[in-house]
């Protein structure tokens, strides 16, 4: 799901919850949207490092947020679809569903449970504040669905059912974290606890915004008309080479420092990713290739991104093929994940102040 109130400027990499979350266990927690299409940028600002993420001092989720799919119209079949092969994009680029919970927020009622109170917290103006709503509605306002207006408090529902303390985030996203945030302070403000922690976000890496290949400026993405401007995580090595060495560029060789590219968006985006591939620096990358053209730079880039990303695509292929093991794992992390939500659900239920079922 990426400014914030207390720290707009992203942490570089997950440090110790700080106060006031000293007392909350280590969580991560991040979402993306079953809508078809994975991307290299998919990959790049979320799915490589949610992998990474795993084993250390917290326990990382990760969600296919359906629900906030269905905001816009969605063919039933093609969500079916585009959720199981998320699922296997996720599983495809490393993510250990038994190391790390992996659902669809559909399986745990409790995110949604829990937006209702949250739509309660938040006000108005939040909301309306959103830019991503302004953007995606245009001037459409009053004719869009109400779950498109008020999806922040599902989304801060999706983060706080977890208590999750840090959240990996891109930079189009960081404000709906400041809205988390504000509800949860808002939430403990209210009711007098110190319930809900105030989650961090994580921004990191040399490729968090991964640009179009045709045009440095705008972002990669599957919507794009042109099929070149992306590497898809289902195209197969021929493609991912080509898309590579078709990709735009300029007639200048690569600079001696990375401030050399400050007016070469394009040239940059292809650095970027290199490096993040690569894991490497911008800075190393291009002192390594210093003075050399993009006819020697693009060939390397396109052997690497072929060795990184074909294993991904066709393990996504192998996993598409049993479509009832992916069911299965997603109702294993169903169930895992309930035995988190159930309870803070249950206490959120008791400080608001509603009368439980008798046992």
């Amino acid at each position: 799901m990426t400014d914030t109130a207390a720290n707009p400027d992203a942490n570089s990499a997950i440090k110790p919850a700080t106060r006031p979350n000293a007392n909350f266990t280590p969580r991560v927690f991040s979402g993306i949207q079953p809508s078809g299409g994975l991307t290299l940028g998919n990959y790049l600002g979320a799915l490589k490092r949610f992998a990474e993420m795993q084993g250390e001092a917290y326990q990382t989720v990760y969600c296919m947020v359906d629900l906030h799919a269905i905001t816009v119209w969605q063919n039933p079949a093609d969500l079916r679809k585009n959720t199981r092969e998320l699922c296997a994009g996720f599983i495809a680029s490393g993510i250990d569903p038994e190391q790390s919970i992996l659902i669809n927020q559909s399986q745990v009622p409790e995110h949604a449970q829990l937006a209702w109170i949250f739509n309660c917290v938040a006000r108005m103006g939040w909301m309306q504040r959103m830019t991503q709503f302004k953007d995606k509605a245009g001037k459409n306002t009053q004719n869009v669905s109400l779950g498109l207006f008020a999806y922040p408090a599902l989304m801060a529902a999706d983060i706080l059912i977890y208590h999750a303390t840090h959240v990996p985030v891109g930079e189009d996203q960081k404000q709906h974290l400041e809205l988390t945030r504000d509800v949860a302070i808002k939430f403990n403000h209210d009711y007098g606890v110190d319930f809900f922690p105030i989650t961090e976000p994580v921004i990191e890496g040399a490729a968090t915004r991964v640009m179009s290949l045709r045009d440095g400026s705008k972002k990669m993405s599957k919507s794009d008309p042109s099929d070149m401007s992306r590497i898809n995580l289902t195209d197969d090595a021929d493609a991912i080479a080509q898309k590579i060495r078709k990709a735009k560029t300029d007639p200048d060789p690569l600079p001696e420092t990375l401030d050399g590219l400050a007016d070469r968006p394009e040239a940059r985006n292809l650095v970027n990713i290199y490096a993040a591939l690569a894991d490497m620096t911008a800075e190393a990358v291009v002192a390594e290739y210093a003075g050399q053209q993009f006819g020697a730079f693009k060939p390397a880039l396109a052997d690497l991104a072929v060795a990184r990303l074909s294993p991904i695509s066709t393990e996504m292929a192998r996993l598409m093929n049993d479509q009832a093991e992916i069911d299965r794992i997603l109702s294993r992390g169903a169930e895992r994940a309930r035995e988190i939500t159930a309870p803070i659900l249950k206490k959120t239920y008791d400080i608001v102040g509603m009368v439980p079922p008798v046992v």
